[in-house]
Parts: structure tokens; sequence; C-alpha cells
């Protein structure tokens, strides 16, 4: 049992371990002894291409991956030009010729490590290499095939762009740059993943962008020990601020592009990753999950509406079932008397307490919404009819369950899915207010309540209090919280995320 628990201890407590410095490899000016290092380190690798050259007294080689680059502006492009050149000199003037008189393309560089030679040829380049010369050339002839734009899946919008970001890195830099026409967009890209190598392109407007909060953010990416980066929920962990537990996060994701760049006009950062077809915000506050692209292509009086609409139904969607567990078992003569009735008729006809009949039927819902997203869309809207019809008729008919609280559920289940981003913790606040208040009624609903409010507003992203601009208040960042002023008053004033009450980088700033 010791040993058990020394074990969890150590799998789950904190560890500051000392992170060797990986050390580079120098490229030698042996060309066969170069070639020999690549394909022992590709050893079992059978789409690793090596083209031996003879260039006019001098052997060369074209390194690449098969089916990760263009066949034709290798053939084209690399090969023909190097074939019908009059090559004189060492190896230094012959690089130098490849470089500057051969190869028509502004994607070229230098390479001295063996490190750098798999990282480009893992990303669809061609390498260069010349016998008697320490360095390589990389040419840019990327050929693997990508997923067109399309329109985002669950990131939906009325009006605007249909545009949503793809798998391709340069090709979701590039919906960026067409938005956004200034020079002052920096997009700077990195590698993380120990053995992935995945490339990040951190993307922001230069003035507008804290310093402090860029210089954390490169901290935090230089700090991420992981093998492999697949999707962005990888690095959320890294990017958040330490020392408090949440179900919220303090990093945002979207799929629009157009999404990104107004918020990169308030000063917040992006974070592009290779292969994934969306992107990272920070910093990121709790308002900002009710707010929408579509907000500001309405008059404002609806967007008003729509925005406080958004607000109650998140919290209609967290407390309904614990408010009616709690008033149903400790207080149900706070009901009206035709609705104290029928409940009272459905809970004695039931075989379970009304906390047991509510869990269950949230548990089967989202055991119903699970099967039903991973499996394939056919079957997926066959389960769907299926439970519906289960659950909405044979189980009341049968007596398992009462129509009042399936009611209750389902209309705490459509209230969820207005707010897609926040479902994972309203799903999981939803099933711990429903068990406070069928334990302690409305004392433990308010216990609960009171526990997330706190942890909420202890919250930070970046330093910056995750409740801004409600608590601690802004007056002016609040005419875009419950209520959107209309843009003649919104361009008046452009807020900052730095500049928002109570922000640890707004004290930075001004101390400067």
């Amino acid at each position: 049992m010791y040993e058990f628990i020394s074990r969890i201890t150590e799998m789950y407590g904190r560890k500051i371990e000392d992170k060797t410095i990986k050390t580079k490899t120098e490229l030698t000016a042996s060309l066969e002894n170069n070639i020999s290092c690549i394909k022992e380190a590709f050893s079992g690798s059978s789409d690793l291409t090596v083209h031996q050259l003879d260039l006019r007294g001098i052997r060369g080689a074209v390194i690449s991956i098969d089916n990760m680059i263009n066949k034709d502006m290798l053939a084209q492009g690399i090969l023909r030009p190097l074939y019908a050149y009059s090559f004189s000199g060492d190896a230094e003037k012959c690089l130098t010729d490849i470089e500057y008189k051969l190869l028509y393309t502004d994607d070229i560089k230098e390479i001295t490590t063996f490190e750098e030679v798999h990282q480009f040829i893992m990303s669809g380049f061609a390498v260069i290499a010349v016998e008697g010369c320490n360095k390589m050339l990389t040419v840019g002839i990327q050929g693997y095939r990508t997923r067109g734009i399309s329109e985002p899946q669950s990131d939906v919008i009325q009006r605007g762009s249909k545009e949503g970001f793809v798998e391709a890195l340069r090709t979701n830099i590039t919906l960026v740059r067409r938005r956004i026409k200034s020079t002052k967009l920096k997009c700077e890209i990195i590698t993380a993943g120990n053995i992935s190598g995945t490339e990040l392109c951190i993307c922001y407007l230069a003035g507008t962008a804290s310093d402090e909060i860029l210089a954390e953010l490169r901290k935090r990416i230089a700090a991420i020990d992981l093998d492999t980066i697949l999707a962005a929920g990888y690095l959320v962990p890294y990017l958040e601020d330490s020392g408090v537990n949440s179900p919220f996060r303090g990093v945002g994701i979207t799929e629009r592009p157009d999404t990104l760049c107004g918020k990169m006009t308030e000063g917040r950062i992006g974070i592009l990753i290779d292969g994934v077809p969306s992107a990272l915000i920070v910093p990121y506050l709790f308002a900002e999950y009710f707010q929408t692209l579509d907000d500001y292509s309405n008059r404002p009086y609806f967007a008003v509406f729509t925005r406080l609409l958004k607000f109650a139904a998140f919290f209609i969607s967290v407390l309904l079932p614990g408010f009616y567990t709690s008033l149903g078992t400790f207080d149900p003569e706070m009901f009206p008397t035709l609705t104290l009735n029928k409940i009272a008729v459905s809970i004695a006809g039931t075989p379970m307490s009304l906390m047991s009949e509510t869990l269950l039927i949230l548990l089967v819902y989202e055991i119903m919404r699970e099967s039903g997203l991973r499996m394939p869309q056919p079957l997926g809207y066959a389960v769907s009819i299926v439970g519906g019809l289960v659950i909405g008729d044979t189980a009341i008919n049968a007596g398992l369950i009462g129509a009042p609280t399936l009611m209750v559920v389902a209309i705490s289940a459509i209230c969820s899915y207005i707010i897609p981003n926040l479902y994972a913790p309203a799903a999981i606040l939803r099933i711990l207010f429903t068990i406070a208040g069928g334990i302690g009624g409305i004392w433990g609903l308010s216990a609960v309540f009171c526990m997330v409010f706190v942890e909420l507003c202890a919250k930070t992203s970046f330093g910056i209090p995750y409740t801004s601009p409600i608590t601690p208040p802004g007056v002016s960042a609040l005419r875009d919280v419950f209520i959107r002023a209309g843009w003649k008053t919104l361009s008046k004033k452009q807020e900052r995320i730095q500049n928002m009450p109570g922000s640890e980088v707004k004290e930075k700033c001004q101390n400067v």
C-alpha cells in the first residue's frame, strides 16, 4: 500500500527536473559520411530518397522524402538546372552558384547540423549536399496533399467569412495575412515536441500586444516537454497560469481566422499549430466565451439580446437540474400548486429518488451524445432518434423516469449547446450541482456555487483577472460584455487586454 501511494505521489507530484541541453551534430566535409549518417538516422525508412549527382567533376546529392515533395518541382526546378550548369571552382563556390545562380526561389536556407537536415527533410524540403562542403542547402518544394479551405464545422456564423483554418500551417498564416495587411503583424515560427518537431507560429501585432505577455508566452512554450503535439489541447496546460485548478480554460480556441484577427487587435496573441485546423488565443477571459462575430455584424440591440440570452442559457444549463432537485427533495412547497401535484405524482410513480433519477438521465444523455458523436454520421443520426424514442416515451411509460425530470434535463442540455466552447465545464458542473442540491438542498447548492464563483474570480490568464472587466470592474471595457455598444462608440477607444483593471501586466507597463 505504501509503495502504491508513493508511486501515485511521484506520478502527480510536481518535480523540477534538470533538462539537459541537446547538443547538435555538425555536418562534415565528406559527402559520403554525411549521407551515411542521414541513412543511418532514417534506417528502415523506405521513403528516403538520395539522388547522387555528378556536377562536372564534383560529387553532389539531393536528399528528400518521397511523397512529401513535388516531384515535378524536383525534376524541373532542381535536377535539370544542376545537370545543365557548368560548374567550376571548389565546393564552396559550387554551393554558392547553386544558391544564387541556379535556383529561382526564395525558400532557400543554409544549414550546418544534422538535426536541421532531419527537420527540413521531414517538412517537405529537398536538401542539396556537395562533396567538400560542411554545409547544405534546403529548398522548399513541398508537395504533400492538404485539405482545402472550407467553412468551420463548430464555429458557424450567419454573416461573415466562410473560411476556416486548415491543417497546413503556411496556409493558415496566409489566411491571417490576407485580413491584416500591416507590417505590424508578426509571425514567429518555432518548434516544439521532442519527437514530432511540430512547428508553432506565434502571431501578434507589434505595439499592440504586451511585451511582458510575449516574453512569458515564449518562456512557457520553451518549457514544453512533450514528445508529440497532435492537437491544440496538448499545449493548453503549459500555457495556462499555474496554481489554480479550474474547469474553465484560460486559453481560447477558434477555427476562424477573422476571429483571431479581431482578438489580435485587442492585444491578444494567436498560436497556430502545424497539423491543427484551429488557433489558440492568449490571454483569454471568461466573458469572451459569450462573444461571437455575429454580435458585431448585427445591430447593437439584437446583439445585446443574444448576449444576455447566452449568459442566461449558461446559468440555466448549469443550475437548473440542481435547483429542481433541491426544491423537489427539501422544499417542494416552493413549487406552484398545479406543478407540485404533477411533480409529486411523477416522483411517487418512479422507483428512484429525485436526485438519482436526475443523475441517471444526465448520464444516459451524455452516453447518447458521446456515442452519436463518435459513430459514423448516418449511424449517429440513428442513435439519436432511437435514444430519443426510448428515453422520451418508453422510459416514461415504463415508470422508470418522470416526465418533469426529463423536461428539466432536456432544457438544461439544449441550453448548454448555445455556448459550445463551455460545454465541457457545464456538463461537469451540472452533475456537481445536482448532487449538491440532492444532498444539501438550497444550502448545498449555494455552497457549491460560492466555491465555483470564488475559484473563477481567483483565476488569471497571463496575469489578467479571468473575470475582468466584470470583477474588477472596468467602465470602458463593460461596453462589450453584457451589452454591445455601436461601432462608433467602440472605435473611439480600442480596449487592449493589458489595460484591463487589476491586470499585473498593466502595473508592469506603468512602472516601466
